[in-house]
């Protein structure tokens, strides 16, 4: 089984930069073309090129969203001459309906709820409603949680968030499930961690717009993790990655994966919808059946791509660094989170 082991994070020998943007940065955005456009290279040619340095960076700007993802914004519904009625007429309805109190209802807000569910004011309540009660079941994945104690997470390589994003834009989140020790990690922590992600992935711009994706790599899954997911765990998971946050879960990549998965999975896949369903793909450890949908030069190694692995540990020294008193670290301290 493989544990962590701080030789392999050791391999990652370009180096990091730790910024948080919050204007318009034009080398930014050509960076992320070439990301996002990488996949039209042949595989063969990709695989002998040298990565480029990658920064571990918020895209909190408007400005940094690309053309042609605010074109994809535009076929999502999101109209600029109407944008603001939308959002009026949104802000409205919460207050009509008043069926959740949301702690803001700031046009910025409100926006990435409606970017959610492709401007669509009914489904967006829903939404909203959805995470405000989420929130409210679980008061202990918020309040008076430090994100910079989450380092043992990231000390033991269970999940991370990409630095880059892949072919369509999306970042990608990574839970490696066979590594989990439950008695060092618990599960309210992978929860805790997820939740700190989740949150600042919804600030981007572009992940609103659109979305992330999933892999759960299961190499090593044993009885012991699947004693610790219970339905309620699973329930949650779901809630996390489907129904209940503002940034949408456009696939769920399963890779590695043994007949343990078999049991666990029963417990899963109740509280999949239909469409959802449709979104998950099993691959085995058939990594050109991943590359199908996720391009090699936006995987890291050991998917059959070129990056190396980055630390969830690597996103809290950028929240630590470069957040302090900038508009990320208020957006999460007035969701509960404490930084000091």
């Amino acid at each position: 089984m493989d544990g962590p082991s701080p030789k392999r994070r050791s391999t990652i020998n370009q180096p990091v930069q730790l910024v948080v943007s919050s204007s318009a940065a034009s080398h930014g955005n050509d960076k992320l073309q070439q990301q996002c456009d990488g996949a039209s290279a042949g595989t063969s040619s990709t695989r002998t090129r040298a990565m480029p340095a990658v920064e571990h960076k918020l895209n909190v700007s408007e400005e940094e969203v690309p053309e042609h993802i605010r074109r994809i914004a535009n076929e999502q519904g999101e109209c600029p001459k109407t944008k603001k009625q939308t959002i009026e007429q949104f802000r409205s309805y919460i207050l009509e309906r008043n069926e959740c109190q949301p702690h803001r209802n700031d046009d910025q807000y409100l926006e990435k709820f409606l970017r959610a569910r492709y401007w669509k004011i009914e489904n967006s309540y829903r939404l909203l409603c959805s995470y405000y009660k989420f929130r409210e079941h679980n008061k202990g994945y918020y309040e008076k949680v430090r994100p910079l104690d989450l380092r043992h997470l990231g000390d033991s390589d269970i999940l991370t968030v990409t630095p880059y994003r892949d072919q369509h834009g999306h970042r990608i989140l990574i839970y490696r499930f066979g590594i989990w020790r439950p008695n060092r990690v618990t599960v309210d922590d992978i929860f805790r961690a997820t939740i700190v992600l989740q949150e600042l992935g919804s600030l981007e711009p572009i992940s609103q717009i659109m979305g992330g994706v999933g892999i759960f790599d299961l190499k090593d899954l044993g009885l012991e993790h699947i004693l610790h997911l219970s339905p309620s765990v699973a329930q949650k998971m779901i809630a996390l990655l489907v129904t209940s946050m503002p940034i949408r879960t456009s696939a769920l990549h399963i890779v590695n994966q043994n007949w343990v998965f078999n049991a666990g999975f029963k417990m899963f896949k109740p509280f999949l919808n239909s469409a959802m369903r449709e979104r998950l793909y099993i691959h085995g450890s058939d990594m050109r059946s991943l590359h199908k949908h996720i391009a090699p030069e936006h995987l890291p190694k050991r998917y059959g791509g070129l990056h190396e692995d980055y630390s969830y540990t690597l996103w809290l020294d950028m929240l630590k660094d470069q957040c302090t008193g900038s508009s990320v670290q208020k957006d999460m301290e007035q969701l509960g989170f404490i930084f000091d």
